[in-house]
């Protein structure tokens, strides 16, 4: 049968679009929950302010759902059940185990209709979609442990939230680490050593001669200008 969607119905359409659906699946449930019409002449002379109307409330509804979807995309939630050898659950989680852990924890108000998800039977990390609105539909993470790893689960997240060591140092260049590290015996010996290449005294000498070089010098220049004026 073809109807015309009155309301968003999620993964079908939104309010003022034609659909072909099964028989029973309209008159057992579009219909009798005001969600569609038939797709009448009549009917579909209405489908333009069907959806001006729908589109306005559509956009309420998000922007009210929105900090809710927010909350539930970085929700992780943990259970602990028996399972066997190769992580066989014996029994499984349920919508309903899942949307009561959720109330429990934002405070909200879910049935286990908006959630969608098959019962988990295994353990380890499974994603569960929750229904807000029909273009809000967070995701969340739903971990499976073992029964009676709680200690190990709590220690795992207090070492993810726990603080990135910090950062060492940049090395200091190699001389100064070498300098540092070495010795004062050490040091005293390659002082006396430099000494030995080029005493301080030698230095003074050198300075010294070089000085006497230039009166000598002087002296030179002044005895030719007397022996150029005797001369003349």
């Amino acid at each position: 049968m073809k109807v015309l969607l009155l309301k968003d119905v999620y993964k079908l359409g939104h309010a003022g679009d034609v659909k072909k659906v099964a028989d029973g699946y309209g008159r057992n449930f579009l219909l009798p929950q005001g969600l569609a019409a038939l797709a009448t002449p009549g009917a579909l002379k209405t489908v333009e302010r069907i959806r001006e109307r729908a589109a306005i409330e559509r956009a309420q509804l998000n922007e009210e759902m929105s900090g809710v979807a927010a909350l539930l995309e970085n929700l992780e939630l943990q259970f602990f059940s028996k399972a066997g050898e190769t992580g066989k659950l014996y029994g499984s989680i349920t919508n309903q185990m899942v949307v009561d852990e959720i109330n429990n924890r934002l405070g909200t108000s879910f049935t286990r209709h908006q959630i969608e998800t098959d019962p988990i039977r295994t353990l380890g990390e499974h994603i569960t979609t929750v229904r807000l609105t029909v273009d809000l539909n967070p995701k969340i993470k739903v971990f499976v442990n073992r029964e009676g790893e709680a200690a190990k689960v709590a220690a795992r997240k207090a070492e993810a939230k726990a603080p990135a060591e910090e950062v060492a140092p940049v090395d200091a260049p190699a001389e100064e680490i070498a300098l540092e590290e070495t010795p004062a015996e050490e040091v005293a010996v390659i002082e006396a050593a430099v000494e030995e290449v080029l005493p301080v005294e030698t230095v003074e000498e050198v300075v010294t001669a070089d000085e006497e070089a230039v009166e000598t010098a002087k002296e030179v220049v002044e005895a030719d200008d007397e022996s150029v004026e005797t001369a003349e």
